[in-house]
């Protein structure tokens, strides 16, 4: 500074002040030691100013005061008053506990120090000189100056400050002018100034509420935002309490926290509490901070209360986590709903998502036509057709079903009536609201069309009790979805079932209807389609049997398996099985039946058929796997008469054979490749079966899946049959029980077979020359025959029919001639020669003279044909016997027939 800016005045009645050896005499700490007189009541206030007034100093009585040395707590603390006296030769000889906390200096240091010299700076200190002649000289004076601490004993610079001095001329006791002065550092003001602005700032800008709350719970101050909040000017508000702004119970609870601040000195960050501001019915909610507030001694003298209104983010945070709480109920809505291809399965999933997550009570009615299996579910005009209750589920116990009217318990078939609520949803696939009756359980329901592909399926009900939350919009939405959602997968088990139930019929189809019958055999077969595979659940296979009746009282067994799962191997298996029915009856050899299969399924994959495939096969070219059709077959053909059984296998497992008193054993037959490979050939294996024994013949499903391999599955199957003897109906269920048929993983087919031979008796067999009177001498053998076994109704039939036989291998056949009736079910006879010509029948002219003797055979037997055998051919006729279900033919009709 280049000056010091004055304010001096001249003391008109200048006062003696106390001396240097007084005041030393009289040292005091204004900090340490502080009189203050507090007045007990406002009456001894006021009785106390009346003393003074009406008395002198000298009748002032100590014991009308109260003495204390606690802080203050009054501006002082803050500014730091400092004070020092000069004496009359201008040196300090006074300095106070605050002028040493102020410029740094002891007072054994700073007494005897000139204060020009010691704290001016050089430049300004001829005219300091010149203003403390003047202060002793017994003037007044008020300025700001500039000063230098003295420089400390290790050197340093000394620090510089600016102070505010007032300066009090006194007298010592001597009569000798001097000075007080009254020190303040300007720093610490113009801080106060702005800190002092800063707060006020603070507190009446603020956009948030403020309060300034008095140790005794009253409202001190408040600003401009809560005033404007609550009512009124920010004045009105001072005395009151927390009571006066907020219910109750929450002010109390707000009370005992203040309280517990002032005592503790905690404070409190985003304490929620909740009200109502006047004139409003709207509850509100803040969040609030609390601290405590001490003077500069650091004496508490209030609580700060610093408020936010937080409704509108209490409702955002409400809404976002609705979101949040609807994006997890669809998540697991995705999750959970779906995975089974039943629909009441997957009605009782959708409920379980929504129970007690989204709603208390919950319904769910699918139309009955649906569940029928129709096409088109029925009643989407109107909405009144029948529904079926398929699922129900409540978080409330003994909870009423939802919906109007009578109770409808699960598995029910109901209606709504036609201007119902849920009729309408029905009629126009949208939801409806329906409010619950006055006095029950139920607030509200949404009932919520369950629609899949443009098509409604059924009705999903979501009802919430007294008590919880309406529904509101985002609720309707989030319904929709997850009814959307469970239709589609009804829709989808819906069309699955249909599939698989037509799959399933397809696949029945081709097996054989009801339980098999074959001749010298007793016969028990079980089918098991696979229901739970991991990648294509309840999709039928590949699997077949079949028992086909061949001429002459034997019997085909056939066991297969195409490889692979669906349609296409339902189709194929289709077809393979006809084709081997066509074989069979051809009455091939078992090898040969197994070739001509094997040309038959290379040609299922091939466009041109069986042809294309055998030339596409001289042809190098990679084969397209996803249409070739690879198949396992065991076929087997029984003679009853002779109890020997030819067997040839196509790469299928091997037969089991449990003979009487003996152990099972698996039959040594060739497996040979499967169909469709071709290029090998098939062996045939002949095995004679003793009377009573037992014979298996099954597929990969019965002894193999994903925790049984081949071979313990097969040893298991082969183990499990100890008892031949028992009923086979019983030996089948024991095996499908032993053995861990319910995996589901592939279809099983077990086809059992116990040998009971053809009787002796029951047999007839001659051997005739080539000669004429063979043919009558075969007439004799029949008749003789037929009356042994009591079958008079049949011998003038079957004379005729075995002379005409006779006779034909006489005229066309070779070797010798050999006559066989075979009684069983039926009536078989057999003539055998050695020729290689195979009987064709033809129809004769009027004018033809013969070729009538095989039209004749056909027109009264029941059956007739003609086989090759080893040594030649067998031409065979067969007729029903008396008590049969089948008429006997009348001969002379017959014979009329022709003409």
């Amino acid at each position: 500074m280049s000056e010091i800016p004055a304010k001096a005045t001249e003391s008109e009645d200048p006062s003696d002040g106390a001396g240097a050896k007084a005041a030393r005499e009289r040292p005091y700490d204004t900090q340490a030691s502080q009189y203050t007189q507090v007045s007990q009541d406002t009456r001894a206030s006021q009785d106390t100013r009346a003393s003074r007034d009406t008395h002198s100093s000298d009748e002032f009585r100590p014991g009308d005061a109260v003495w204390q040395s606690s802080p203050p707590g009054s501006i002082y603390d803050y500014i730091k008053v400092a004070s020092f006296s000069i004496g009359p030769d201008g040196l300090v000889d006074q300095w106070s506990l605050r002028a040493e906390q102020l410029f740094g200096i002891p007072a054994e240091r700073a007494v005897g120090m000139d204060p020009i010299e010691a704290f001016i700076d050089p430049d300004l200190r001829e005219r300091g000189q010149r203003k403390m002649a003047e202060i002793l000289d017994g003037r007044e004076w008020t300025g700001v100056v500039p000063f230098r601490m003295p420089a400390p004993a290790d050197g340093d610079h000394g620090k510089d400050g600016l102070a505010e001095v007032y300066v009090m001329p006194t007298r010592t006791e001597d009569g000798e002018k001097a000075a007080v002065c009254i020190v303040v550092d300007v720093r610490t003001l113009r801080r106060m100034e702005t800190d002092l602005a800063a707060s006020q700032a603070i507190f009446g800008q603020s956009p948030f509420g403020f309060v300034l709350i008095d140790p005794e719970l009253k409202v001190r101050r408040v600003n401009h935002r809560f005033a404007s909040l609550f009512g009124g000017a920010p004045d009105d508000h001072r005395g009151r309490d927390v009571h006066d702004y907020l219910p109750r119970p929450e002010a109390d609870r707000v009370a005992a926290t203040l309280r517990r601040v002032l005592e503790s000195g905690d404070s409190i960050t985003d304490m929620h509490v909740s009200g109502f501001l006047p004139g409003s019915d709207e509850r509100r909610h803040w969040s609030i901070n609390l601290y405590r507030v001490r003077s500069g001694s650091g004496r508490p003298i209030g609580i700060a209360w610093l408020g936010t209104d937080i409704t509108a983010r209490r409702a955002a945070a409400r809404e976002a986590a609705a979101a949040r709480r609807n994006l997890a109920l669809l998540n697991d809505a995705g999750a959970r709903i779906g995975n089974s291809l039943d629909l009441e399965t997957t009605a009782r999933e959708l409920l379980d998502v929504v129970v007690p997550g989204f709603c208390d009570l919950a319904t769910v009615d699918l139309y009955q036509g649906l569940l029928a299996g129709d096409e088109t579910p029925p009643g989407l005009a109107d909405g009144s057709a029948e529904l079926r209750r398929v699922a129900f589920a409540s978080a409330v116990s003994d909870a009423p079903f939802v919906g109007g009217g009578a109770a409808v318990a699960v598995g029910a078939v109901h209606h709504y009536p036609f201007n119902s609520p849920c009729a309408d949803a029905l009629r126009t696939a949208r939801p409806q609201y329906v409010p619950g009756e006055e006095g029950g359980l139920v607030q509200s329901t949404l009932a919520v069309p369950m629609v899949a592909h443009d098509t409604v399926v059924g009705l999903a009900q979501f009802a919430r009790t007294k008590g919880s939350e309406p529904f509101g919009d985002r609720d309707r939405e989030l319904a929709v979805e997850l009814a959307a959602r469970a239709a589609v997968c009804i829709d989808n088990a819906r069309l699955y079932r249909r599939e698989h139930e037509r799959a399933l019929i397809l696949q029945r189809s081709l097996l054989p209807p009801g339980d098999p019958v074959a001749s010298g055999l007793d016969i028990a077969c079980r089918y098991l389609p696979g229901n739970a595979s991991s990648d294509r659940p309840s999709e039928v296979g590949g699997d077949w049997f079949d028992v086909i009746e061949l001429p002459g009282h034997r019997t085909a067994l056939v066991v297969g398996d195409v490889m692979g799962r669906g349609l296409r191997a339902a189709v194929a298996m289709g077809e393979l099985r006809s084709a081997v029915r066509t074989l069979a009856l051809l009455d091939l050899e078992p090898a040969e039946v197994l070739s001509a299969l094997d040309e038959i399924a290379r040609g299922l994959g091939a466009p041109g058929g069986v042809q294309q495939a055998t030339r596409a096969a001289r042809r190098p070219r990679e084969a397209d796997l996803s249409e070739v059709y690879l198949a396992t077959c065991v076929y087997a053909v029984y003679d009853s008469v002779t109890r020997r059984c030819t067997f040839a296998n196509a790469g299928h497992l091997p037969p089991v054979l449990v003979e009487p008193g003996e152990a099972a054993l698996m039959l040594d037959v060739p497996p040979g490749m499967p169909l469709g490979v071709g290029g090998e050939p098939f062996e045939e294996v002949e095995v004679e079966l003793p009377e009573g024994a037992l014979l298996a013949l099954y597929t990969d499903g019965l002894v193999e899946s994903r925790d049984h391999p081949l071979d313990e599955g097969l040893q298991a199957f082969v183990g499990a049959l100890t008892d031949p003897s028992s009923p086979l109906e019983d030996v089948c269920d024991h095996v499908l029980n032993t053995l861990d048929s319910h995996h589901g993983e592939d279809d099983i087919a077990l086809l059992m077979a116990r040998v009971q031979g053809l009787p002796a008796e029951s047999v007839g067999d001659w051997t005739l020359p080539r000669e004429p009177r063979s043919v009558g001498r075969a007439r004799e053998y029949a008749r003789g025959q037929l009356l042994s076994w009591d079958l008079e109704p049949l011998v003038d039939t079957t004379e005729l029919l075995v002379s005409e036989l006779v006779t034909n291998a006489l005229r066309y056949g070779e070797g010798e001639i050999r006559l066989r009736l075979l009684l069983d079910r039926t009536l078989v006879c057999e003539v055998w020669d050695s020729g290689l010509v195979q009987p064709r029948r033809r129809r004769a002219r009027d004018t033809d003279e013969g070729g009538r003797g095989l039209q004749l055979v056909g027109l009264l037997s029941a059956a007739w044909g003609s086989r090759r055998t080893p040594r030649g051919k067998t031409v065979w006729f067969e007729l029903p016997l008396p008590d049969g279900e089948n008429g006997l033919a009348d001969p002379a009709e017959a014979l009329l027939s022709l003409f």
